[in-house]
């Protein structure tokens, strides 16, 4: 059997996403590999690898739902700071991965967004395993509009180590059906 065979009959069996813009491809690739052994752990390093400095502090998503998502960082040398905790910039990117899976998860097939600002407050030195929890509203739309998106990290202990907001941007997807005036 030729190989055009084996990848067509791999196409029949595997939901194949659409890469022209109309779907919400992070949610698509959520639901396909979270339910797989090992599949958060895939789907983390696919996001890692989608943006090269969020991959840097190794996070997992754990959970991952419409306007929610638990990210977790474990404690390791390179996050560390001269204070022996957890880095306030790796803390950041935390906070920040977990917003904006949060968001783009819940946003419609034609929707995209930027982070347009973003506030942070270390509350307690951070050490040990470190858990985000971003809650995201859900936009209806993809109309142009300014959303804020809170996270709160937590040590293993249950103890807030700092909370954060995210200040994005949501707006359409250039060329999906839409009128260009409104595009970010």
């Amino acid at each position: 059997m030729a190989l055009a065979d084996h990848l067509s009959r791999l196409a029949a069996l595997l939901p194949m996403p659409r890469l022209d813009g109309s779907r919400n491809l992070m949610r698509h690739a959520w639901n396909l590999l979270s339910g797989m052994p090992g599949g958060k752990v895939v789907f983390s390093r696919l996001v890692g690898r989608l943006a090269p400095y969020t991959g840097t502090i190794g996070a997992t998503v754990t959970v991952l739902r419409a306007g929610y998502a638990e990210v977790e960082m474990t404690d390791r040398r390179a996050v560390r700071n001269h204070l022996d905790c957890v880095h306030a910039i790796a803390l950041a990117n935390l906070a920040e991965l977990a917003g904006n899976i949060a968001l783009m998860y819940s946003l419609p097939d034609d929707g995209r967004f930027i982070v347009s600002g973003f506030t942070i407050e270390y509350t307690k030195k951070a050490r040990g395993t470190i858990t985000a929890i971003g809650e995201a509203p859900i936009p209806r739309t993809s109309a142009r509009a300014q959303l804020d998106v809170p996270v709160t990290l937590r040590d293993a202990s249950g103890e807030q180590v700092a909370r954060a907001v995210l200040h994005s941007l949501v707006g359409p997807k250039p060329g999906v059906g839409i009128d260009r005036r409104d595009v970010n």
